[in-house]
């Protein structure tokens, strides 16, 4: 249950972003979101045109969380293969998958350009940072020149996403952080005999 102090509108926002994340579109009817949000008979009509509007709310809501959880790591201090290794391995709740990364599964939300423009929007920011990240790394000799960055920033997206599916269908967190180990050590090989990545002499 929510505070008194909050709003009505947040109430109705972050409850419907708490049942697209549990139930998808279709399952979030307009009664579990006044009943999650602890909110009167009609209230969604009052501040929104209907479910749809209100759901739109809610998946910019979203995406806007994951973009700033995401750049607090990616724009954080480190080298740019420290900053990407601590996005890789930051605190998730792997079984419960990506807010973000589950809206691209329910079809009410892909069929819907209004509500899947937030979400192909950040999926496009996040491919988009992490590709600056990784061209800021070769230049210091931290990546292979011969990566390509957008090609990396794509596999890091798709092993985060996927390594969800994959530790849901498990019920086991292990899946995701096998992925997560695998592909840190395909970015940052090792020599023979060296704990850290090859960098530039000085």
């Amino acid at each position: 249950m929510y505070s008194d102090c909050v709003s009505t509108p947040e109430r109705l926002i972050e409850a419907t972003r708490e049942l697209l994340w549990e139930r998808g579109y279709v399952g979030t009817s307009p009664k579990a979101i006044l009943q999650r949000a602890g909110a009167g008979q009609g209230s969604m009509y009052h501040h929104f045109t209907g479910k749809p509007e209100l759901a739109l709310a809610a998946v910019r809501r979203t995406a806007q969380e994951m973009r700033a959880t995401a750049e607090a790591v990616l724009g954080g201090p480190g080298s740019p293969c420290e900053r990407i290794e601590s996005y890789l391995r930051r605190e998730r709740d792997v079984l419960r998958g990506c807010p973000v990364g589950r809206l691209t599964m329910d079809p009410e939300v892909v069929a819907s350009d209004a509500l899947r423009a937030p979400v192909d929007e950040t999926l496009d920011w996040l491919r988009e940072r992490l590709a600056g990240i990784v061209e800021e790394g070769q230049e210091l000799g931290e990546f292979g020149s011969a990566l390509d960055g957008e090609e990396i920033a794509a596999t890091i997206v798709a092993t985060v996403q996927g390594g969800y599916v994959l530790a849901r269908a498990s019920g086991s967190a292990a899946a995701f952080d096998t992925g997560i180990r695998g592909l840190l050590s395909l970015l940052t090989p090792r020599a023979p005999g060296h704990d850290s990545p090859t960098r530039p002499r000085t």
